[in-house]
C-alpha cells in the first residue's frame, strides 16, 4: 500500500496551483473555493459543463493540467456574472473562467474546434483589424467557418432578421467595402503590441 500511495501522491502532488495563480487572470483566487456548488447551480448552462467551476477548481488543486487546459469546460462561460454575485466567498469566478480560457489557448492546448473559442478569435482579429468591429465582415465569417454548404443554411436560417436589420439600418451590406475603422489604425495596433510585449514579459511567454 505504501508504493501505491507514494505513486497517487506524486501523480497530483505538482506546481499547477502556483502556475495559475502567476498566469491566471485572479488565479489566486481559487485556493479560496469551499466547494459549495453555488456557482453551478446559478450557472444558465450549469447542466451542459463538462465540469463545472467548482470541480475546475478542485482539479486544478489535485494538480490535473491537462485536464483542465484541455478541457472544453472554460469555454462555457456566458459572462452572466450569477456565480460572483452568489458566491458565499464572493470569488470571481467568471474572471478566472475567462483567464483560463486564455492562458490555454496561449499555451496552445484549448480545444482547437470549440466554437466559442473559434468565434473569440474571429471577433478579436476583425476588432484589431481597424480599431472597429466590421459587422458584415464578422457575421459572414461566423456563418461560413464551417463551410460554404453551412454558411447558405445558416444564412437562410437567419434571412428574416436580416431583411429585418437591413430594413432598420442595422445592416450594411456594403461594409466590406465602405467600413473605415479608427482613424488611427497604426497607433492602436502599435498600442497592442506593446501590450502583448508587456503581458509576455509578465506572463513569462517567449516574445
Amino acid at each position: 500500500m505504501g508504493d501505491i500511495n507514494t505513486a497517487m501522491t506524486e501523480q497530483y502532488r505538482n506546481n499547477f496551483l502556483k502556475e495559475v495563480e502567476a498566469n491566471v487572470e485572479e488565479g489566486q483566487w481559487v485556493k479560496m473555493c469551499m466547494q459549495c456548488g453555488v456557482c453551478s447551480g446559478s450557472c444558465p448552462l450549469g447542466p451542459a459543463w463538462e465540469h463545472p467551476p467548482q470541480e475546475i477548481f478542485m482539479m486544478i488543486r489535485a494538480g490535473r493540467r491537462d485536464e483542465v487546459l484541455k478541457s472544453e469546460s472554460m469555454w462555457m462561460c456566458t459572462s452572466c456574472y450569477n456565480c460572483i454575485v452568489r458566491c458565499p466567498r464572493e470569488l470571481p469566478i467568471t474572471h478566472i473562467m475567462h483567464g483560463l480560457a486564455n492562458y490555454a489557448h496561449r499555451l496552445g492546448l484549448a480545444p482547437k474546434m470549440n466554437p466559442t473559442r473559434r468565434f473569440a478569435k474571429m471577433f478579436w482579429n476583425n476588432l484589431t483589424k481597424s480599431g472597429r468591429v466590421n459587422e458584415i465582415e464578422l457575421s459572414v465569417g461566423l456563418y461560413f467557418m464551417d463551410g460554404f454548404k453551412t454558411g447558405i443554411a445558416r444564412a437562410w436560417a437567419m434571412k428574416d432578421i436580416g431583411i429585418g436589420m437591413l430594413k432598420t439600418g442595422r445592416l450594411n451590406p456594403f461594409g466590406f467595402v465602405t467600413h473605415k475603422g479608427c482613424k488611427d489604425k497604426k497607433g492602436i495596433h502599435k498600442m497592442l503590441k506593446k501590450a502583448r510585449e508587456i503581458e509576455d514579459r509578465r506572463k513569462g511567454f517567449a516574445a
